[in-house]
C-alpha cells in the first residue's frame, strides 16, 4: 500500500491527554466528533487543516501518559494514515495498530521531514520518501501487514472468522 500526506509535525513527550483530552474520555462522542478533539490541546486548529492520508510526524516517546485507546482512535478517524516518530510509548503503539494507523518508528525520518513536507510511504517496501530524502524501515511482520491492510484488528478479526 502507498500512502501520501502532508506532514503534521509535534516534538518529544506527546501524551495520550494532549491527543486526546482526557476530558472527553468518557462521553460517548460519534467518530466524528471525536476527530473534532484530535490534538486540541496542542495544536487548536489540526481538526480543521488535517486532510485524509495526512501523516503526524513527531519526537520521541509518542502517546505517552495513560493507555486511553481513544488517542488512537481520534487520529484515525480525522484521517491520519500514518505516523512517524522518533520512538512511540508501547501502549500507544499498540492501540494504534489496532486501529489499523500506521506507527513507524523511523528516528532518521522523524528529525528529518517537516511541516508541510508531503510524506510518501510504500508500506509493502519498507521505504518513506519526502524532500528529496528515502528512508529505508523494517517491513511489518505478516500479522501486523493484514492487521493495516483490513483497517484495524476488528475488521481482521472478523474477516479470519468468517
Amino acid at each position: 500500500m502507498k500512502i501520501e500526506g502532508k506532514a503534521h509535525k509535534y516534538g518529544d513527550d506527546v501524551n495520550t491527554d494532549v491527543i486526546y483530552p482526557g476530558k472527553y474520555t468518557y462521553q460517548q462522542l460519534s467518530s466524528e466528533e471525536m476527530a473534532s478533539h484530535a490534538l486540541e490541546d496542542l495544536d487548536a486548529d489540526f481538526s480543521k487543516n488535517v486532510q485524509p492520508g495526512d501523516i503526524i510526524v513527531a519526537g520521541k516517546n509518542f502517546g505517552c501518559g495513560s493507555s486511553r485507546e481513544q488517542a488512537a482512535a481520534c487520529l484515525k478517524y480525522a484521517g491520519v494514515s500514518a505516523i512517524i516518530a522518533e520512538s512511540f510509548s508501547r501502549i500507544f503503539f499498540r492501540n494504534a495498530i489496532n486501529y489499523g494507523l500506521m506507527a513507524i518508528a523511523h528516528p532518521e525520518a522523524a528529525k528529518s521531514i517537516r511541516a508541510g513536507d508531503i510524506v510518501y510511504i510504500h508500506r509493502e517496501n519498507g521505504v518513506i520518501k519526502s524532500g528529496g530524502n528515502e528512508f529505508k524501515f523494517s517491513p511489518f511482520p505478516e500479522l501486523v501487514e493484514g492487521i493495516l491492510e483490513e483497517g484495524g484488528l476488528l475488521p481482521y478479526l472478523q474477516k479470519k472468522l468468517t
